[in-house]
């Protein structure tokens, strides 16, 4: 029978056994056994342990700071703020701060209401929805009301999903894993791994895998205004390998330098959505304004780059100029004039009520040739058809003389589908970093710090960084960073990185070394180094080149960090084994 309203104190017990396995296996069986239990509550359950309230792609925000939650506890408690700073301080986390502060007693109602997980998801709802003048009241009061009605260890998980740092190391993948073992055969576990690429809500993945709507899920693709996870592509670093790997039959377009768009259009209505599914809009009024104004369509979707250029000479500008847009509220007008975009179309999903993403690339290619005119603020990526290798290494070099970052080789063989979140060989990048055995870039995650020295004492040395294995969700380690630091970012980088230590390793990361903090994935390096190395220290393709051994940069230097990216769109531990013997086949070479 199917429990309608389920208790959070029996989430809360699942919640502390996730939190005592590093194990996949384990953390899988767990999510299966407290999914089977929920009943109606499901969808609002695995929005909750995603530490939310819906998809990434809806907004919603709880908008309530640690600095309101103190305030709030300090007037339910009667205790001053400095009093709850200085355990904030000690503990390193607000929800064990608040369990500490519910166990020294907090003054209960006379009727307390039944803590339910429909009554903790609707009263945070409600958080979320309070805007305007006397809203930080009512977010403060709302969460008090959660704070008297529930016991130490069910505030500290309310306080965390609040906060952003539930932290149970489960990613999206191992939570549909856990859906797949309570609701379904796992004959269909790539089948549905592909409607969640193409519909990224795993609200909408578990309802109908509880109600056995399989068929829906077989079917699913894209639908105008819901954003789907980009494909994305493999790198090597030859123009002689690519040819090879892609059976001497690709096209090669130009690899720009901007921002990853979906442009999605239904009946009048324009979304645009980032690469990592955030909504962006409202930062371009200028895409929005000029699509509606040179194309027509019932419905569609297109991929592409946004980039910036100068109207008047036509020259490209990098990536840093068009990220000013981001997040930009204000000064709109005058920052579209200042930085005007053109996007770049390569891909479409979707076209007049009809997906397209299961027909080979060169047929997708001629439907936006088709349908897409170019002009000032849109154009089709630069491309060309051969297998010539002279030609392309031309091709290339005038992409880098245009100010693009390389080219990407897209097969047009019959299997080259719309890949929605998956690299593939159907995607190759070559780019300049490339050319150079001892010039290669990756995106690298912050999993741990060590203390500095010397110069560098009160702030971090080094930083400890992994590469994702996608294939058993975990971050490997592959190099030491310390340096490419400007003193400014040195002194930045306790107060930047506080809110991310944890007191023990993540449960998904896979380290041999110990840093003196643990930080929790979810800060995206761009790095480069002088070559990979065969290594036995770093976890990085562990016993895959040499026993005992993994992969590690050399000489890491930084470059940037990668705010468009998520830890799981980091460099995979296939491309840095790739990338090893790419380079070990060009010192072989000469």
């Amino acid at each position: 029978m199917l429990y309608i309203n389920m208790d959070f104190s029996d989430v809360v017990s699942y919640f502390s056994k996730m939190e005592n396995t590093t194990k996949r296996l384990e953390l899988t069986s767990i999510l299966a056994e407290l999914f089977k239990k929920s009943g109606e509550d499901l969808k609002k359950l695995v929005y909750l342990v995603q530490g939310k309230l819906m998809p990434d792609y809806i907004g919603v925000e709880l908008g309530l700071s640690d600095k309101l939650i103190i305030k709030a506890l300090s007037k339910a408690s009667g205790r001053p703020e400095a009093d709850i700073n200085k355990i904030f301080s000690r503990l390193g986390d607000l929800g064990s701060t608040a369990e500490e502060i519910s166990s020294s007693g907090i003054q209960k109602p006379l009727i307390i209401e039944r803590l339910t997980l429909d009554y903790v998801y609707q009263q945070l709802i409600k958080i979320s929805s309070y805007t305007g003048h006397g809203s930080i009241k009512t977010k403060m009061d709302a969460y008090i009301d959660l704070l008297i009605n529930s016991n130490p260890i069910e505030i500290k998980y309310i306080t965390r999903i609040i906060t952003g740092k539930l932290r149970l190391g489960v990613a999206d993948s191992t939570i549909l894993d856990g859906l797949i073992e309570a609701f379904s055969d796992k004959k269909y576990a790539e089948d549905i791994e592909t409607a969640y690429n193409f519909h990224p809500d795993l609200g909408y993945i578990a309802e109908n895998l509880m109600k056995n709507n399989i068929k829906e899920l077989l079917n699913a693709g894209p639908l105008p205004l819901i954003p789907f996870k980009v494909m994305l592509a493999e790198r090597l670093q030859s123009i002689s390998d690519i040819r090879e790997k892609m059976n001497h039959n690709a096209a090669y377009e130009y690899k720009y330098d901007g921002l990853r768009t979906q442009l999605h259009f239904l009946n009048g209505k324009i979304k645009i959505f980032s690469r990592g599914l955030e909504e962006t809009t409202s930062s371009f009024p200028d895409i929005v304004q000029n699509f509606k104004s040179y194309y027509s369509f019932d419905s569609c979707i297109i991929d592409g780059e946004s980039v910036p250029y100068n109207p008047e000479t036509g020259e490209l500008y990098p990536f840093q100029m068009v990220s000013k847009r981001r997040g930009r509220k204000y000064e709109l007008t005058e920052k579209t004039k200042e930085v005007p975009l053109v996007m770049f179309i390569f891909d479409i999903l979707y076209l007049n009520g009809k997906s397209l993403v299961d027909l080979p690339y060169p047929e997708r290619r001629l439907i936006i040739e088709k349908n897409f005119k170019e002009n000032e603020y849109f154009k089709l990526a630069k491309r060309i058809v051969t297998d010539d290798e002279s030609e392309i290494l031309k091709f290339f070099e005038r992409s880098i003389e245009e100010g693009c970052e390389g080219i990407v080789a897209k097969s047009n063989g019959i299997d080259s589908i719309y890949r929605a979140g998956a690299r593939g060989w159907l995607w190759i990048k070559f780019k300049r970093d490339y050319q150079s055995e001892l010039s290669d870039s990756l995106d690298l995650v912050v999993i741990g710090a060590f203390d500095g020295h010397g110069r560098r004492k009160g702030t971090y040395g080094a930083l400890l960084l992994a590469c994702y294995n996608n294939e058993n969700d975990t971050f490997e380690t592959v190099c030491k960073l310390g340096s490419g630091f400007t003193d400014e970012m040195l002194a930045a980088m306790p107060r930047l990185l506080s809110d991310k230590i944890i007191e023990k390793k993540p449960a998904r990361v896979n380290s041999s070394m110990e840093p003196d903090h643990w930080i929790y994935p979810s800060l995206v390096l761009e790095i480069r180094g002088a070559e990979i190395t065969v290594s036995p220290v770093h976890t990085c393709a562990m016993n895959i080149i040499e026993n005992g051994s993994g992969l590690a940069l050399r000489f890491p230097r930084l470059i940037k960090a990668r705010d468009d990216k998520k830890p799981e769109d980091a460099t995979t531990t296939k491309e840095i084994i790739e990338m090893y013997k790419s380079q070990k086949k060009v010192i072989e070479k000469s």
